[in-house]
């Protein structure tokens, strides 16, 4: 047991050496309507009553591509009520918009709070307060307090949708005694490919743990208010090709609006979306689009006439209805080398999708809609403007990439019915 506990220890001195830093990033991430001791597993608003399971997504990208667990485990388990937690003020922004969407039942049950920070006093607090049934971390998020507080209190943990990025994986056999020790409180891991099992397992996790279910990714619906919407907009748009660049990344924009000059002087009546991934740079963006462009925000309810050369989304929980809203869209985090964001997201949606080649962090769902022809890796602004240019100029090819990208994630479905299964043998219904 002390060769267990004494890497956790080492890792909660090295929390309180860096709690400054720490403090720092938590007074950044804030919502005005939470108080910042929900961070110190202090002043947790009332939760509906017990019994309860909670479930921690990381930020923004892990609560979309949590979605149908959560509408599922909200169908699945009608007794009890979901914690929805996360780390970033986006996260909670949209965990607000998708409690928003729900039916009122379900709104009466879902809740949202960030999760602490991982010091032991607070991981120890936040659980007793909370007293989940079941707790449930999404793909990478493994806190060793946190986790070792739920195994204090008999609380089982699932992880789901389990991933380790070759990266990740490297910086975690550094700490390959803290993830050993983790990982032997975890009870149930999904995860979504072999060779993120193999990597979990690698690191200590028990193979007699561990099932592969395939990625949640491809759980998406494929229709919804924000994707009606999307349409309202692309008819008020009328015959204007449209291209929407969502999860844009520092020093991705400059890239973009490069490409997007080559397009207009093939389509002088283009217009680029430009969605920014964090909303503390949605200021910068603008900026740098008014220099040049001429520039409508959605954020100011500018409307967008025949002479709006870029329309900045600035705003959150909206990417859906602006991907709904353009002919051809491009992910991004992908053009700088930051591994990328999901190009799932629009491939549902039937829109042909253009990606940079920095897509490791999602090679998983971005292959098979590579191999279905959905999906197009570009390297440099101008092959950004070829792609976009020629999806406008072939408007059926479009429309048939668009298609064998819905039919790719038809076919890798079956993911969510395997965890809410494996979910079943820890809390059953």
């Amino acid at each position: 047991m002390a060769s267990l506990a004494w890497p956790r220890l080492a890792y909660s001195a090295a929390l309180y050496a860096l709690s400054p830093l720490i403090g720092w990033r938590v007074w950044r991430e804030q919502v005005p309507t939470y108080s910042r001791l929900q961070r110190l597993g202090l002043r947790l608003q009332p939760l509906p009553p017990a019994p309860r399971i909670w479930l921690h997504c990381a930020s923004v990208g892990e609560v979309r591509a949590a979605r149908p667990l959560i509408e599922g485990l909200l169908a699945h388990y009608p007794a009890h009520s979901l914690l929805l937690t996360t780390m970033t003020a986006t996260g909670a922004q949209q965990s607000q918009a998708l409690i928003s969407e729900q039916t009122p039942s379900d709104q009466a049950r879902l809740t949202h709070r960030f999760l602490p920070l991982d010091f032991p006093g607070a991981a120890r607090r936040f659980v007793r307060s909370v007293q989940p049934e079941l707790a449930i971390l999404f793909e990478t998020e493994l806190w060793p307090n946190l986790i070792h507080a739920c195994r204090q209190r008999g609380v089982p943990v699932a992880v789901v949708n389990g991933r380790l990025s070759p990266r990740t994986f490297k910086r975690y056999q550094r700490l390959r005694p803290l993830m050993t020790s983790t990982l032997a409180n975890i009870s149930w891991l999904a995860a979504k490919s072999p060779a993120d099992a193999e990597r979990f397992n690698a690191l200590g996790c028990s193979t007699d743990i561990t099932r592969i279910v395939g990625s949640l990714k491809f759980e998406m619906a494929s229709k919804n208010r924000a994707q009606e919407e999307g349409e309202h907009l692309l008819q008020e748009w009328g015959e204007r090709p449209v291209w929407v660049a969502g999860s844009t990344r520092d020093g991705e924009e400059a890239l973009l609006l490069k490409a997007h000059r080559q397009v207009l002087q093939r389509y002088p009546d283009a217009l680029l979306v430009l969605v920014p991934r964090h909303p503390q740079r949605f200021d910068e963006v603008a900026a740098l689009c008014e220099k040049e462009w001429v520039l409508s925000r959605r954020s100011k309810q500018q409307p967008v006439t025949a002479q709006t050369q870029v329309y900045l989304g600035d705003t959150l929980g909206e990417l859906s209805v602006l991907y709904t809203a353009g002919r051809v869209a491009y992910v991004g985090g992908s053009l700088v080398p930051l591994g990328g964001h999901n190009v799932l997201e629009p491939a549902a949606l039937g829109k042909p999708v253009i990606s940079g080649r920095s897509i490791e962090n999602f090679a998983d769902v971005a292959e098979p809609l590579q191999a279905a022809g959905s999906l197009t890796l570009v390297d440099s602004p101008d092959a950004v403007a070829d792609a976009v240019a020629d999806y406008f100029a072939n408007p059926e090819r479009a429309q048939q990439a668009g298609l064998a990208g819905r039919a790719a994630i038809e076919a890798h479905k079956g993911a969510l019915a395997r965890t809410l299964t494996g979910l079943a043998l820890l809390l059953p219904r």
